[in-house]
């Protein structure tokens, strides 16, 4: 398994099992899967709603043999948690049914009303996020930090950080970011925030490398001519993409043979990676995940 070095000095492998979206009834068996051929990081999110079902599949690894510590654990801070980021971390815990997490980040910086209509997505009556403005992520950030001598986290980071909120974040706080994890893929490459969080030691990590579900970067002429030229399928292109730009990927499946295909990579070269990054300019950027918020988060590619 290849890995990468976080500023920490922790190793994190470079291609983790994403549980975004996962189908109910499937996480189980597709974290438990992914371990037994290989993969030694596994990807949630407190908002997927699947953690219990991840812990299980963790736990059921753990029974066969995997060691705890040579499983990289990472989840994630929801919004309507910004001013108790622990309360949150404790209840995912709890789901997992362990003692820490390797890596847990601010999912998103967009305080929610803690107090609202709904836990996860509280909204006014005209149907609007109703977001929690007397809070600023960077105050969340703060208490992120104080998370570090729990134990229950042994690193922490940032998800969904444009250039400018990076900024702002750093401008107030004492620990960099690990990682910052963003939608990425040849139709999104990113490069202004690939190049900031290089430049500041911050990993990129990349969600939906695949790009959508049934997504036509697999019918790219690009990808497929990289995919026939390696003799490989059209997913391995993708996501050896990103390792060979640096970034973990994150790809998501429950299909054993779909799980254990996105674990192989290659090593693209130059030209390779020149013309992945080219399809966007023919095609235009296309961002799939951008919540409606109300809010500007800052990214340069806002469709």
């Amino acid at each position: 398994m290849h890995t990468f070095q976080l500023n920490t000095g922790s190793k994190i492998p470079a291609v983790a099992l994403g549980t975004w979206q996962s189908q109910p009834g499937r996480v189980k068996s597709a974290v438990a899967h992914a371990l037994n051929v290989g993969y030694r990081h596994v990807d949630c999110a407190f908002v997927y709603g699947n953690e219990n079902e991840v812990g299980q599949g963790l736990a059921e690894a753990f029974k066969a043999g995997i060691k705890r510590e040579d499983v990289f654990v990472t989840s994630k801070l929801w919004n309507t948690f910004h001013r108790d980021p622990e309360k949150c971390l404790d209840e995912t815990l709890r789901r997992l049914g362990l003692d820490y997490v390797d890596l847990y980040l601010i999912h998103w910086p967009v305080p929610m009303n803690p107090n609202g209509n709904d836990p996860l997505f509280p909204k006014h009556p005209d149907g609007s996020r109703d977001l929690d403005t007397d809070i600023a992520h960077w105050e969340t950030w703060t208490n992120m930090e104080k998370l570090l001598t729990t134990g229950k986290t042994s690193a922490v980071g940032v998800s969904n950080y444009s250039v400018k909120y990076l900024e702002e974040l750093l401008s107030h706080c004492d620990v960099v970011p690990a990682v910052n994890q963003i939608e990425n893929h040849p139709y999104l490459p990113q490069k202004d925030i690939h190049d900031f969080c290089k430049a500041k030691g911050i990993l990129v990590e990349a969600y939906s490398p695949l790009g959508s579900t049934d997504s036509p970067l697999f019918e790219e002429p690009a990808v497929k001519a990289l995919a026939n030229q390696y003799h490989v399928g059209a997913g391995t292109i993708l996501i050896s993409y990103q390792v060979s730009r640096g970034h973990v990927a994150l790809p998501k499946s429950v299909t054993p043979g779909r799980i254990e295909e996105n674990l192989r990579l290659i090593q693209l070269g130059d030209d390779d990676l020149k013309a992945l990054d080219s399809i966007h300019e023919s095609r235009g950027t296309k961002r799939f995940v951008y919540p409606p918020f109300g809010v500007d988060l800052g990214f340069a590619d806002k469709q």
